[in-house]
């Protein structure tokens, strides 16, 4: 076994050089090796056989699976997190009194809150939440995914737009970005609805940019049916080409008549 994992050091020393110099396609490559590898070490879960080598074993393990989960942030692969993720979790819950706990902990327990964030996927968020410990719920990464579900949830997207400059570790930008996305679609699908036009500089402030040329962007790559012309944001286009849903007022006017017969029946 001490073989085997000398060969997952030197393997795993190759990985973090290539993730160091961003070779995602060599990183890919690498950790396939590394994982078919580490299913040879029986000291991992779910197994946890006792052996000498098993702090190390765990150890390296879990490092192995940090490094994945970030990579895929990197690739911008969220089907890869979910899975790197879920190998990893058993190394923050299971093996606590086994080895020494990670710096990487909650910036990726972080990380995974605001994926879910992302995913629109709140009640797996609160679960999620509830099984963080009260010193969790404290640090600052964990703080900063539940503030801005928060803001989230009460419309206060000035809030959420502007906490990307405030992101408590790097690897957090990739979904602040899509969730300023998620953000300004929001308020762009309202803004069509309620207003026949809005001026540029009332569509600047309202969906949060900081020049012409942003909106001007967002409106040719996310809205081409809007139309920019005289100083103004023109949503006529989308009015017209959504789809018209008439409420069948007469069918609910039947339906509720025939619940009340039934009613005075049963009374």
């Amino acid at each position: 076994m001490e073989a085997k994992l000398v060969e997952a050091s030197q393997l795993f020393d190759r990985f973090k050089a290539a993730f160091t110099r961003n070779d995602l396609h060599n990183c890919d490559s690498l950790l396939s090796q590394l994982k078919v590898l580490l299913t040879t070490f029986p000291s991992l879960p779910p197994l946890y056989r006792e052996s000498p080598t098993a702090v190390h074993e765990l150890t390296i393990a879990r490092d192995i699976f940090e490094h994945a989960v970030v990579l895929s942030v990197k690739a911008e692969d969220q089907d890869a997190f979910e899975r790197d993720f879920f190998q990893l979790k058993p190394y923050y819950t299971d093996t606590r009194g086994l080895i020494p706990p990670s710096p990487q902990e909650y910036p990726i327990l972080g990380l995974n809150l605001l994926r879910l964030l992302v995913q629109n996927r709140i009640a797996e968020f609160h679960t999620e939440l509830e099984l963080l410990s009260p010193t969790a719920l404290e640090n600052p990464c964990i703080k900063h995914a539940v503030e801005l579900e928060q803001s989230f949830m009460e419309g206060a997207y000035n809030r959420v737009l502007s906490a990307r400059q405030a992101v408590p570790h790097e690897t957090y930008i990739h979904f602040m970005d899509l969730l300023a996305k998620t953000v300004r679609d929001e308020i762009a699908g309202c803004s069509e609805k309620a207003y026949d036009y809005l001026s540029i500089e009332d569509a600047k402030q309202m969906l949060m940019f900081s020049s012409d040329q942003e909106l001007a962007q967002y409106v040719a790559e996310e809205h081409p049916e809007w139309e920019i012309r005289n100083g103004c944001v023109f949503f006529q286009k989308a009015k017209e080409s959504a789809p018209c849903k008439e409420i069948p007022s007469l069918q609910l006017i039947n339906q509720t008549l025939g619940y009340a017969r039934e009613l005075e029946r049963i009374v």
